[in-house]
């Protein structure tokens, strides 16, 4: 079973439309119990870091993530909430992949950064399994990990961000896959194949 948290700060149904293509044993749920015992789970988020935190704190599943032991993927503001602090709000995050965010250096460009962006960097990590660096992906955010050790691919715009970070059974995509047309789908595979 996978499994995407119900975070109520993002656009769940597109993302379980997205899954669903993949595979038809997914749900959208909030139950620690649930999310404990499914095989994956996917960690959305779209908004500010503190108001998503205070959803996840207020649930009950801070201490419930941090414990998953199954691959966790995070996708935008989830991405941003596995790292150690946000400057959004001087917020802290689960703390489970080493990393800061902070408000995108676009160095004149508009903000959000928002749109159609190549990976560079990529490293040889299983969720990028058939993706190269002539693949785009779609981005939507204002904040993002400062380059870091975790980083499995980076992103430019106007300065350098991490696209991608991964630690153990955590990993996190700053893009959103469920609107990357089929090199998105592809990433969604791989991770749904990956095994712990």
């Amino acid at each position: 079973m996978t499994v995407i948290i119900d975070t109520s700060c993002a656009n769940l149904t597109s993302l379980k439309f997205a899954v669903e293509r993949l595979t038809h044993d997914v749900i959208i749920t909030d139950n620690p119990e649930t999310i404990s015992s499914a095989d994956r789970v996917f960690l959305p988020g779209v908004g500010s870091a503190g108001y998503a935190m205070g959803v996840l704190d207020q649930k009950g599943l801070i201490q419930v993530i941090q414990q998953l032991t199954q691959p966790v993927l995070g996708i935008c503001l989830g991405m941003q909430m596995l790292t150690s602090s946000s400057t959004e709000g001087n917020t802290g995050c689960l703390n489970v992949i080493p990393g800061k965010v902070s408000a995108l250096d676009a160095q004149g460009l508009r903000l959000p950064h928002m749109g159609w962006n190549t990976l560079s960097e990529i490293t040889d990590h299983p969720l990028f399994q058939g993706i190269s660096d002539s693949d785009y992906f779609y981005f939507v955010h204002s904040f993002g990990v400062e380059l870091s050790e975790p980083r499995i691919a980076r992103c430019e715009y106007g300065s350098s961000f991490s696209a991608a970070i991964a630690r153990e059974n955590f990993m996190g995509v700053q893009f959103h896959p469920e609107r990357s047309g089929p090199v998105g789908s592809q990433l969604l595979k791989n991770f749904l194949e990956i095994q712990i």
